[in-house]
């Protein structure tokens, strides 16, 4: 579904991945993870086109990616949620989820003009919090309007930095019961990365291992052993 091929990034002149290779199959949960600096959240920014690659490519679908602007991502069927969530303060969480139905009517046909009802199933607090600004949520309360947006326009692929920083133990058990949800009962593939290892194992069906800048190991999320932990995750 998606592929990653030979990706060079550069951030204010040091580069920060390096020949990376990734394969995400559809309707896989995959874990990304790696310690603080390896360049997890700049592959994500990549793939949303939110930095520049120097070269490589990027697909979906076989199509490239990579070349188009950042605002192909969401009609495409890309739904992301960045690591600090970026939900705006000032809106309520009405408008906050509102503002990815254009996106969801060209997408699906959808004319209704409604949130779906399912974002209410799934997170019910939105439901409560309808006409409350988004910036007096508390920060569990904002991730989960954060990734209810993403799930406005019924994405195909959901893509998560680190949705669980900050967040209160309940909350975290939530977020991980909507994902299992998402992937297993609608087959939505999405791509997470984790900080949590007890979180990654729980959700994750695969995980991919990165160490300065590249990915160094790749498999089903049972044969995650303690040496990987050691070599790779362990500060």
């Amino acid at each position: 579904m998606i592929s990653i091929n030979n990706v060079n990034q550069l951030y204010g002149g040091t580069q920060i991945l390096w020949d990376l290779n990734l394969e995400i199959e559809a309707g896989s949960c995959t874990c990304i993870m790696g310690r603080n600096g390896v360049g997890k959240t700049t592959l994500l920014k990549c793939l949303m086109g939110l930095l520049p690659i120097s070269n490589g490519e990027i697909l979906l679908d076989g199509e490239p990616l990579h070349s188009r602007n950042a605002e192909f991502r969401a009609p495409a069927g890309i739904g992301y949620v960045p690591q600090g969530r970026d939900i705006f303060p000032m809106l309520t969480v009405e408008e906050n989820l509102r503002i990815g139905l254009p996106v969801r009517k060209s997408r699906t046909g959808d004319s209704t003009g409604e949130i779906p009802e399912k974002i209410f199933e799934l997170f019910p607090v939105l439901k409560e919090m309808l006409h409350r600004r988004g910036g007096d949520l508390s920060g569990g309360q904002q991730q989960q309007l954060a990734i209810g947006r993403a799930l406005v326009l019924e994405p195909r692929v959901l893509i998560l930095d680190e949705p669980n920083e900050g967040i209160q133990p309940n909350i975290v058990k939530q977020i991980g019961d909507v994902i299992l949800k998402l992937n297993e009962e609608e087959g939505l593939t999405v791509i997470l990365v984790e900080q949590k290892l007890g979180f990654a194992r729980r959700v994750g069906k695969e995980f991919r291992l990165m160490e300065k800048g590249r990915v160094v190991a790749s498999d089903k999320m049972a044969n995650l052993n303690d040496e990987l932990i050691r070599q790779y995750l362990a500060v």
